[in-house]
C-alpha cells in the first residue's frame, strides 16, 4: 500500500525524549513506525509469541537490550502495561529512547503511566489531515469516507465502504470487549449509534440515556470510554467571569474523530450536497483539522480549542485561545446574518480575528470578518496563518 508521510513531529521530539504515541485503531501508527522511524527493535504485542514472551517475563525487555540499541518501539503497549515499569527504569538507566504506541489511553491509565510523567512526551496520531493529502483531497469524498489510511487509500468505493463497515464491529470486539472496558457490551452497542447522532451537538446525557436505554450515570462513563479509546473528543465551552458569566452555556459538545467512521455508525452510505448532514460533516471536518493542527503544533505553541454558545442560541463553532473565532457554514453564499454570532462574542471578548469557513469560490472580507473558502482555510491553517 502507498505510504503518505505524516506531519506528526515524532522525529523532532525523539531527539529530546521518549514518546508515548497514541491514536485510534487504523490511524497508521504501525506504518509510521516502519517508514519514518529507524528503530533498532520493534516489539509488536499483537503477535502472540512476543506477547507471551514479555508477559511471562517482563524483565526480558531490560535483559535483552543491546548497548548498540538507541531506539526501541513497543507497539500496542496497552496490551501489557506492566512493561511500563521496565521502560521507566531503562529510561533512567540507559541512553535508549522508546516509542510506546497504543490505541487505548484507558488501559494505560490503569497501568503506570504516572511513572513516565516528565520522561516521555505524549503525541496523538490522527487520520490524514489536509496538509498530508492536499494534492488528492476532495471535500465530498472526505466527508463521506473520512481520513483513516486504509479507507482513504482504498482503490474502489466498495473497498472503502467495506473498511468502514468493519470498523464499528472491530472497535467493539477488539477495543471494548477484549479490553473489558465496559461491563455490558450490549448496552454499549446500543449507545454507539445514539452517541453518533449527537455528534457536534450539546451533550444531553439524559436524552442519550433514554434513547439507548442505559442509565444516565453510565452514559457519562461511556463518553469517557470513547475519549479514552480516542474515537471522539468533548469540546468544552468558553467560560466567562463577572458581568458576562451568564452569557454562555456550560454543556460541552462531542465530536467523533473521523467523518467516515461517524457515517458508518449511523448507517449513512450517501451524503446529499447541501443537506443538513453535509453541513454537520463539514463542521466535523473543520473540528478534525483544528484538533490535528493543535496536537501536531503543540510542541511549539499551546493551542486551546473551545466553542461559545449563549443561552439564547447564538453560537460560534470554534474559539481558539480566546482570541480567534471561527464559524463554519457549508453555504456558498455568506450574508450578514451568518456573522451575528461572531459579532456578539466579539462584544464580550476581544477577538483578534474573525473567520467564516464556507464554500464560496474566493476569499473576501466582510465588515471585519475573513470569509474563507474551505481550501484556503485549510492551506492558511497549516501555513500557520490563521492563529
Amino acid at each position: 500500500m502507498l505510504y503518505i508521510p505524516r506531519n506528526i513531529p515524532i522525529s523532532e521530539v525523539l531527539k529530546k525524549k521518549s514518546v508515548l504515541l497514541l491514536g485510534p485503531r487504523r490511524a497508521g501508527k504501525s506504518a509510521l513506525i516502519r517508514h519514518q522511524l529507524k528503530a533498532d527493535r520493534v516489539i509488536d504485542l499483537l503477535k502472540a509469541d512476543q506477547f507471551q514472551a514479555y508477559s511471562f517475563r517482563p524483565s526480558l525487555l531490560r535483559e535483552s537490550l543491546k548497548t548498540s540499541e538507541r531506539l526501541v518501539v513497543i507497539d500496542e503497549v496497552q496490551k501489557l502495561p506492566v512493561l511500563l515499569d521496565e521502560v521507566h527504569s531503562m529510561i533512567e538507566e540507559t541512553n535508549c529512547r522508546f516509542v510506546l504506541t497504543g490505541s487505548s489511553a484507558r488501559r494505560l491509565k490503569r497501568g503506570h503511566t504516572a511513572l513516565l510523567a516528565g520522561r516521555t512526551r505524549r503525541l496523538y496520531l490522527h487520520p490524514f489531515c489536509f496538509a498530508e493529502v492536499a494534492d488528492s483531497f476532495k471535500l465530498e469524498r472526505y466527508l463521506r469516507h473520512g481520513g483513516l489510511p486504509p479507507v482513504y487509500l482504498a482503490e474502489t468505493e466498495a473497498d472503502a465502504m467495506a473498511e468502514l463497515s468493519d470498523y464499528a464491529g472491530d472497535y467493539l470486539r477488539e477495543e471494548i470487549l477484549a479490553e473489558a472496558l465496559v461491563r455490558k457490551i450490549e448496552a454499549f452497542s446500543r449507545f454507539l449509534p445514539v452517541a453518533a447522532r449527537m455528534n457536534g451537538q450539546l451533550l444531553n446525557f439524559e436524552s442519550v440515556a433514554s434513547d439507548s436505554q442505559v442509565p444516565a450515570r453510565t452514559i457519562r462513563e461511556y463518553f469517557s470510554v470513547l475519549e479514552d479509546t480516542l474515537v471522539g473528543k468533548i469540546l468544552h465551552p468558553v467560560r466567562f467571569k463577572g458581568i458576562h458569566s451568564r452569557k454562555a452555556i456550560a454543556s460541552g459538545k462531542f465530536y467523533f474523530f473521523d467523518c467516515g467512521v461517524l457515517n458508518a455508525l449511523l448507517g449513512r452510505k450517501k451524503i446529499l450536497n447541501d443537506s443538513v448532514e453535509f453541513g454537520d460533516l463539514f463542521e466535523t471536518w473543520v473540528h478534525q483539522e483544528l484538533r490535528t493542527y493543535s496536537d501536531y503544533r503543540k510542541e511549539r505553541d499551546a493551542i486551546e480549542v473551545q466553542f461559545w454558545r449563549s443561552p439564547a442560541g447564538s453560537e460560534v463553532d470554534f474559539v481558539i485561545n480566546r482570541e480567534v473565532g471561527i464559524e463554519v457554514k457549508a453555504t456558498r453564499h455568506i450574508s450578514e446574518r451568518h456573522v451575528s454570532g461572531l459579532n456578539e462574542l466579539a462584544a464580550m471578548m476581544p477577538l483578534r480575528k474573525k473567520v467564516i469557513v464556507c464554500r464560496e469560490s474566493a476569499p473576501r472580507e466582510m465588515n471585519g470578518v475573513n470569509v474563507l473558502p474551505w481550501r484556503e482555510f485549510a492551506e492558511q491553517l497549516w501555513a500557520d496563518e490563521i492563529f
